[in-house]
C-alpha cells in the first residue's frame, strides 16, 4: 500500500545523496512537494531536478543546517514557495567512526552540530511555519547504535542517542500543539557513504546474522518515513521505529 502525501510540503535535510535522496524521491512520487536541503549545492539541485523530471515538485536549498540562521533561511524560503511546512525530516548527519582516542575536536563539533543542534533548529522552524489547524510532523533519523554498544562509534552513538531522547521529549512537548514527532531507526544499509567506511564483506556478514537474512535498503527506510508522515500514523507519536529486519529485537 502506498501512502498518499499529495498536497503535503516536506523539507528533508541531507537530501542530496544516500538515504535522504531516496526518501525525497519516494515522497515526491507519493505526491508531496519537496524541499531538498543539503550542504552540497550541486547535489541538492540534482535531486530537485530529478524530482522534476519524474513529474514531481522539488526545490533545492543549499545550506548548513547546523547553523540556526541557515536553517531558518532554508525553512523560510521553502514556506514562501509553498505557504507552509507540513513536515521536516531530519536526515543530515556526518558519518565517521574511530576509536575514542582518535576523536578530533573539529570533527566532533561538526558531528554534534549537524546531528544534534539541527534538531532544535528544525523544531523552531516548523513551529514558525506550520499550519496549527492542520498540524504537522517531525521525523528524525535514529540508529540501533543508540541502544547498543559498538567499538569505534562513540561520537556517532552519542549523536543518535540524543536523537532518540530529543524525539521523545518533543513528542511530549509538541504533541499538544498538533505536531507528531517520531524517529526512524534504519539498520545496516550499504549506501555509498556507508561503504566508504565498511567493506562489502562486512555487510555480507551482517546480512548472514540478520533475522531476515538481508541488509536494509534505501527503499525500506523511505517507506517507513512515508508511513510516519501519512494519515495512517496519525495517532503515533514519540515512536522509535526500528527498520532493521529484527536485529534490535534479537540483540
Amino acid at each position: 500500500m502506498k501512502h498518499e502525501l499529495r498536497d503535503r510540503h516536506i523539507l528533508i535535510t541531507g537530501a542530496g545523496r544516500g538515504l535522504g535522496r531516496h526518501a525525497a524521491l519516494h515522497l515526491a512520487e507519493l505526491g508531496a512537494t519537496l524541499g531538498v536541503a543539503d550542504i552540497d549545492a550541486n547535489n541538492a539541485q540534482a535531486v530537485a531536478a530529478e524530482i522534476g523530471s519524474a513529474g514531481g515538485v522539488g526545490f533545492a536549498y543549499p545550506g548548513d543546517v547546523s547553523e540556526q540562521e541557515s536553517f531558518e533561511r532554508i525553512a523560510t524560503d521553502f514556506a514562501g514557495q509553498c505557504g507552509r511546512i507540513d513536515a521536516i525530516v531530519n536526515n543530515a548527519m556526518v558519518l565517521h567512526y574511530c576509536g575514542v582516542e582518535d576523536v578530533e575536536p573539529q570533527r566532533l563539533d561538526t558531528m554534534l552540530s549537524v546531528g544534534i543542534k539541527s534538531l532544535f533548529w528544525s523544531a523552531q522552524a516548523l513551529l514558525r511555519h506550520y499550519d496549527a489547524e492542520q498540524g504537522a510532523a517531525l521525523i528524525n533519523i535514529a540508529s540501533p547504535v543508540a541502544a547498543r554498544g559498538y567499538p569505534g562509534t562513540s561520537a556517532y552513538s552519542t549523536v543518535k542517542g540524543a536523537v532518540v531522547s530529543f524525539t521523545r521529549a518533543m513528542a511530549a512537548e509538541l504533541g499538544p500543539r498538533g505536531i507528531r514527532v517520531n524517529a526512524v531507526s534504519p539498520g545496516s544499509v550499504p549506501t555509498p557513504g556507508a561503504l566508504a567506511l565498511n567493506t562489502a564483506e562486512v555487510y555480507e556478514q551482517r546480512a548472514a546474522v540478520n533475522p531476515l537474512r538481508r541488509n536494509g535498503t534505501e527503499a525500506d527506510n523511505s517507506k517507513a518515513i512515508a508511513f510516519l508522515l501519512s494519515e495512517d500514523s496519525d495517532y503515533i507519536n514519540g515512536e522509535i521505529l526500528n527498520v532493521d529486519g529484527g536485529t534490535s529485537a534479537c540483540a
